[in-house]
């Protein structure tokens, strides 16, 4: 199928890596230019290295915990045509150990980061009245909240809510504003977390089925999703295709939520 991306302009935030990086080559193999995001140079190179073969594919990093960087970064980009709010973080704590400065971070990495760019990007696609498309990748969590990550289910949620809000300024346009909900996905955030509570070392096949068993018993697909398997989506949510497709959030969770 041809999503018809070819000309438009992505900006992918988090895509040096996990989700971000799959979002990224996907919307290059369909045509797209994409800017390939990274809170440091050195991740950005890396993944150019990966992702550079195509044509479309433009590195600049950014901080987003830095409101200045943000700015000097927004003034930096060319017109963007889609913007898809990836950028993420997650930690395991009990709800007692969690600081104000640690909800804090959380809010301003996975949530204010989103609004900003939003903020900027978002009048544009408004006023130029063709095509545009903000998404925010939300999570399971935020329907699911973990009871050993609070501060991140608060943040999917919220997400959730500002794209919505969005969404209704959108009537009347071809702009459109949706999130999408991914559930456990084996990216490297994933990888990078199962190591850490195993000791560095871990048998996939083990871990998973004890995962799945115990912490999300729910799921229905009862196994890591792809990281591809959410660009899949996201890419038709990117196209001029899903204009129907508007204030939504999409669950490519797997199952796990029990609901209609």
């Amino acid at each position: 199928m041809d999503l018809q991306l070819s000309g438009k302009t992505a900006l992918v935030t988090g895509s040096t890596k996990g989700i971000g990086k799959a979002i990224a080559k996907q919307l290059l193999k369909e045509g797209a230019k994409v800017i390939i995001h990274g809170s440091s140079q050195k991740s950005v190179d890396k993944a150019m290295s990966d992702l550079g073969s195509f044509p479309g594919a433009t590195g600049m990093p950014c901080d987003v915990g830095n409101e200045n960087e943000i700015n000097d970064f927004i003034k930096d980009l060319p017109e963007i045509d889609i913007l898809v709010n990836n950028l993420g973080i997650f930690e395991q704590k009990d709800f007692a150990e969690i600081k104000d400065d640690e909800w804090i971070k959380f809010f301003e990495i996975n949530v204010l980061s989103g609004i900003r760019f939003s903020r900027a990007l978002f009048p544009k696609m408004l006023e130029k009245n063709n095509h545009g498309r903000v998404i925010f990748i939300s999570s399971e969590s935020a329907l699911n909240i973990p009871e050993d990550m609070i501060q991140y289910g608060m943040t999917k949620t919220a997400q959730l809510a500002i794209s919505r809000g969005l969404a209704n300024l959108t009537k009347g346009t071809t702009v459109t504003v949706n999130s999408v909900l991914p559930g456990p996905t084996y990216s490297d955030g994933i990888e990078d977390f199962l190591d850490s509570m195993n000791g560095g070392d871990h048998d996939r096949d083990e871990i998973q089925s004890e995962f799945f068993n115990n912490a999300r018993p729910s799921s229905l697909l009862q196994r890591f999703i792809e990281p591809e398997e959410i660009a899949n989506l996201v890419a038709f949510v990117a196209s001029p295709l899903s204009i129907a497709t508007n204030g939504a959030s999409l669950r490519a969770e797997g199952g796990i939520v029990n609901s209609i």
